[in-house]
């Protein structure tokens, strides 16, 4: 009886790697405030938006080698509870040379990028990332943002590769995903406020009045918001006459709504509201300025104090 030896050669670096659609992780830009929102990009990224590899290709072996992934939305960005929306940029890698356009196949074989992320290289699964940047300029309200992406890959490259380099064979396949990402704006404001200065006098009858001076308030868009200013370092009482002090020496003052002779404080009905500013009154408007009026007086009535220079310090605040 005569036999045949079949030998079975196992190649060395013959290996295989293989692709799939999995469930994204959702990208979230966190809790960012309007003003930042406006002014300035805010990253974010998912390290896993829905393609994953495993194998030990050192790289992708010919031109015809793709990875596509195509990201459509049935809306312009993020989207928040009052219709505004936030614009932002994908791109396929942690800087902006690789943005995605949103409807076009971008090929993340491109340029490298499959091979710097390694997911061909590696016989633990890895995910392909993606990242974005929000576009500035954005005037919008506070609350939850939202968009879900729609996300189509499809791929197809040597899975195998045999000793002499050859290639033993391809992975060509395709699979949907979605991906959300989200941020919660919070209410903000710029605030501009002058010091207050009452110039000197030998007595307390001699100070004029302070007037034409205004607080500035730029507050996140459609806030409704109230302004107050706190009682200094050393007011008399809670709610009474503010202080400026100089040694052991006070000398009494006070800071009146617009031009009137009402105080403005830092509780209750002493606070104003956005509504109460004398341009623009309302809810907040972002980019645009509301204005309150006030004047600032010192007390005639109290005993001129020795010289000294005097000083207090009001803390203002904004409650929405």
């Amino acid at each position: 009886m005569r036999w045949l030896a079949l030998v079975l050669l196992c190649l060395p670096g013959s290996v295989w790697a293989l692709c799939s659609a999995v469930p994204t992780t959702p990208a979230s830009f966190g809790s960012v405030s309007s003003i930042a929102v406006r002014t300035a990009s805010q990253p974010s990224s998912t390290l896993n938006a829905g393609l994953r590899c495993t194998g030990s290709l050192l790289s992708l072996l010919t031109t015809n080698d793709h990875f596509y992934a195509k990201i459509t939305s049935t809306q312009s960005g993020l989207l928040g509870p009052k219709g505004d929306v936030i614009g932002y940029t994908l791109y396929a890698n942690n800087s902006t040379n690789y943005p995605i356009t949103r409807g076009v196949d971008f090929d993340f074989a491109r340029n490298g990028i499959i091979d710097a992320l390694g997911l061909l290289g590696s016989v633990v699964p890895k995910t392909a990332p993606i990242y974005l940047g929000t576009i500035v300029g954005s005037n919008v309200a506070a609350g939850l943002y939202t968009e879900t992406l729609s996300i189509a890959w499809t791929w197809d490259y040597c899975a195998g590769i045999g000793a002499l380099g050859a290639c033993l064979g391809r992975d060509t396949s395709s699979g949907n995903t979605t991906l959300t990402v989200n941020m919660t704006v919070s209410n903000d404001c710029t605030i501009t406020a002058p010091n207050i200065a009452f110039g000197s006098a030998p007595v307390v009858s001699g100070f004029a009045a302070v007037t034409g001076q205004t607080i500035n308030l730029a507050c996140t868009k459609d806030s409704a918001y109230t302004v107050g200013l706190s009682d200094g370092q050393n007011p008399v009482s809670a709610g009474g006459r503010r202080r400026m002090i100089s040694g052991s020496n006070y000398l009494a003052y006070d800071i009146f709504k617009g031009s009137g002779t009402t105080r403005w404080g830092s509780v209750g009905a002493a606070r104003r509201a956005g509504t109460d500013a004398e341009v623009n009154p309302g809810n907040g408007q972002g980019t645009g300025s509301q204005i309150f009026n006030y004047n600032a007086k010192i007390y005639t009535d109290q005993t001129t104090p020795p010289a000294g220079t005097y000083l207090d310090n009001v803390v203002l605040d904004v409650g929405f």
